[in-house]
């Protein structure tokens, strides 16, 4: 017979004793049982005791988590989180140097706790680090010379604490004074700090940007980019990770005039971030990255990565402003750029303005406007009037014709000289290109959360976006040259070159050059061939033979995948917590055991290198007590309040499974692929289908493979529509021998 659900055995630790084996009724008040077990003790004052989890991470035991205690569980006695609080707001405030720095340790790990976080904000905590910090290098200087390692652990550790502190929400950012911001400020814009401080200090000013519009312009006015340089320039990972966070964060959080390029900004290490367009057009900060970071020996982890990916996005997001603008058919200075297009194509000037030739001036701007591709041969700033691409389009027209001027002119004067049929217009083309162009870069859309998809080629060059539409259109003539194409196949064209330039992107090129060079070798007679080769890979025989065969496959390869997605449960993932915080350092892991009846968890200290062994995971949930798997945005941890739950790719990788009551254990996958893996492994485990589109593309893969090994016999061998018709019955049966 089972135990009771609301009987736990654990056992309980106390310095100096020998643990005691004990069964936690679930039902008494927490305060009972502690009281109990001070007893045991012979410990008075038990409302000052309080029981902690025995891991790394010490987190007390509390009304709301009690119910994580699980059969097995080691628990350890231990001084109530508001004692805890109290004893070491009084040790950081020692005249001892030593016992400050080990107070502030343990200050630093106790943090990571809420139920304590909580305690030791309610004493004015926040109040007394941030005061530490403000006055603490003035205090300690001859400390700083005399012994400066201490001096740093002293700050790493009481940053650290400010930092944990902060990440449970508790506190708002905005409470926090100039002369703290300053503080924070200085510790980032010396030359030489130790490199925990110099950490914390960044992720500090980071969260304080990304949680405050008010700091943001605060912490702008404290911050040059000639003082972040250097630490993109040194060979610490984790600094530069740091460094390129906090000019995400301004940039994300600048205002949309900030965003726009100044002209007039000439020096550029002594402006300020709040000039972003301006400096990210820079060539020193670029290319910094690209040297430093990008085409560094240290192979650049996940964290790196998503912050490149998300400079990226922000980068090509400035371009959304001209690609919403719509031309204004009256402006005249827009106009003037229309004029320069037709005067580089025809090497034409304008005429002189008089009205002898007004009919005849007209005459010659419609004929070159149809030449160069317009719709509209009258008023081609007509065609600019749709959004997008808007205005945008105009300027890498006129960057082509300006920068690569030999093939602008080429692709015009070789399209106008074909029968109007067969002519690529040019003005259409780009047009249609700069906003296919936007869709696969999606311009004007916010970064995600877990995405690394960063592009080298988009750090090797200032314009990149106009380089990387030059390229594009000379593939499009080509293309369409290629494909002997006509004004009616247009939106054909468009699909291929979307097609190859898709292709192309996939490779990761580390330079547009080398883009430039996989795109020829992606002609549109590559493409053909690999088109037919994957039609040939999927071909789906719709004979009915074939499709018995097919009812009669798929139970044994779903069967197939269900195993393979149970191994892979039994694996193990390792997991990432997300809070409000764009960057976190905390990972927890989740496997299934061998026997497929219990999930084990627990935290982790770093991401594992390996296989994690199951007796290091502290958790359990017996498969039995799952009750359903819930995704997207129904799960609890996606309702709750915080910066995630707008993100459309969180919602996506976000899983939660329901078990007793109302209890959840959250998750939210690192990609697609680990959801995909772990909703269907859950779902085969309850017995029910498995839906994701991992599991429906293994599907088709795996069947048509085992298809195609069953019918290897038949190559060659026409399969009839239907079975061979049954012949008529014999006039007699004189034939048949009756063995009587």
């Amino acid at each position: 017979m089972p135990p009771p659900a609301d009987l736990v055995k654990v056992a309980i630790e106390w310095p100096g004793a020998f643990p005691k084996l004990m069964e936690i009724d679930q039902k008494k008040p927490l305060s009972a049982i502690i009281k109990e077990v001070c007893e045991g003790w012979s410990l008075g004052n038990h409302e000052n005791f309080a029981l902690q989890i025995a891991d790394a991470t010490n987190f007390y035991i509390t009304e709301k988590n009690r119910n994580d205690i699980k059969n097995g569980s080691i628990l350890r006695l231990t001084t109530s989180p508001y004692q805890t609080a109290v004893q070491l707001h009084e040790r950081i405030q020692s005249s001892s140097m030593d016992a400050k720095l080990e107070s502030l340790k343990d200050l630093a790990n106790a943090s990571r706790d809420i139920t304590f976080a909580q305690e030791f904000i309610n004493l004015d905590g926040i109040s007394l680090l941030t005061l530490m910090v403000e006055s603490g290098t003035e205090r300690y200087q001859k400390l700083q010379k005399i012994m400066k390692p201490c001096f740093g652990d002293l700050l790493s550790f009481t940053l650290t604490a400010f930092v944990e502190l902060m990440d449970h929400g508790i506190v708002s950012w905005d409470t926090f004074s100039v002369a703290f911001i300053k503080k924070i400020a200085s510790y980032v814009n010396k030359s030489a700090m130790d490199t925990a401080v110099l950490q914390r200090s960044l992720a500090i000013l980071e969260s304080m940007v990304l949680n405050s519009q008010d700091l943001y312009h605060k912490v702008a006015q404290e911050i040059t980019i000639g003082q972040l340089i250097p630490h993109l320039q040194g060979t610490d990972q984790d600094i530069q990770t740091y460094t390129i966070a906090v000019i995400n964060a301004l940039f994300l959080k600048a205002p949309e005039e900030k965003r726009q390029v100044d002209e007039h900004i000439v020096d550029i290490l002594n402006c300020h971030l709040t000039e972003m367009a301006h400096i990210l057009a820079q060539k020193q900060l670029r290319s910094i990255i690209l040297s430093n970071v990008i085409r560094s020996p240290t192979p650049i982890n996940d964290e790196m990565a998503h912050q490149l990916y998300v400079l990226q996005v922000l980068t090509f997001n400035l371009l959304e402003d001209r690609m919403m603008t719509k031309m204004d058919p009256q402006d005249q200075a827009q106009r003037d750029i229309i004029f320069e297009l037709r005067r580089i194509a025809f090497d034409v000037e304008c005429e002189p303005n008089n009205g002898g030739s007004t009919e005849k001036r007209k005459s010659m701007y419609t004929r070159d406007y149809k030449k160069l591709g317009f719709i509209n041969h009258v008023n081609p700033a007509v065609d600019f009037t749709q959004i997008p691409p808007g205005m945008l389009a105009l300027d890498n027209m006129l960057y082509f014709a300006r920068h690569h001027q030999d093939a602008y002119i080429r692709i015009v004067l070789e399209n106008s000289s074909r029968e109007d049929k067969h002519e690529c217009p040019f003005g259409r083309s780009s047009i249609e290109l700069t906003k296919m162009l936007c869709e696969i870069l999606k311009v004007g859309e916010l970064p995600s959360e877990n995405c690394h998809d960063f592009h080298p080629m988009f750090f090797t060059h200032d314009r990149s976006f106009e380089e990387f539409f030059c390229i594009c259109i000379q593939l499009l003539n080509k293309t369409w040259k290629e494909m002997r194409a006509t004004s009616e196949d247009f939106n054909k064209v468009m699909q291929v070159v979307r097609e190859q330039i898709m292709r192309a992107l996939t490779l990761k090129p580390n330079s547009l050059d080398q883009f430039k060079s996989r795109l020829q070798n992606l002609s549109y007679t590559e493409i053909l061939k690999i088109r037919q080769s994957e039609r040939m890979n999927q071909e789906d025989f719709q004979s009915r033979p074939i499709l018995e065969l097919r009812e009669k496959i798929q139970p044994e390869i779903m069967e197939l995948i269900k195993q393979q997605r149970l191994n892979r449960l039994c694996d193990g993932t390792c997991f990432r917590k997300i809070s409000s915080r764009r960057r976190q350092d905390k990972f927890w892991y989740c496997r299934l055991s061998p026997n497929h009846k219990v999930l084990h968890y627990g935290d982790l200290e770093e991401s594992p290198q390996g296989e994690v062994p199951h007796d290091s995971l502290q958790e359990k949930l017996p498969v039995a007590d799952i009750k359903a798997v819930i995704t997207g945005k129904d799960c609890p941890h996606m309702k709750e309040k915080g910066a995630l739950k707008q993100n459309k790719e969180v919602l996506e990788l976000a899983f939660s499974v329901l078990y007793e009551s109302d209890e959840y254990l959250n998750f939210i996958a690192p990609d697609k692929h680990e959801y995909c893996v772990w909703t269907d492994g859950l779902n085969a485990l309850l017995g029910k289908e498995m839906t994701s589109d991992y599991t429906k593309s293994d599907m088709d893969t795996l069947l048509s493979m085992e298809m195609k090994l069953r019918l290897l016999d038949l190559e060659n061998i026409q399969i009839p529509e239907a079975p061979p018709p049954i012949p008529k019955e014999p006039s007699n049966y004189d034939f048949v021998y009756d063995c009587n």
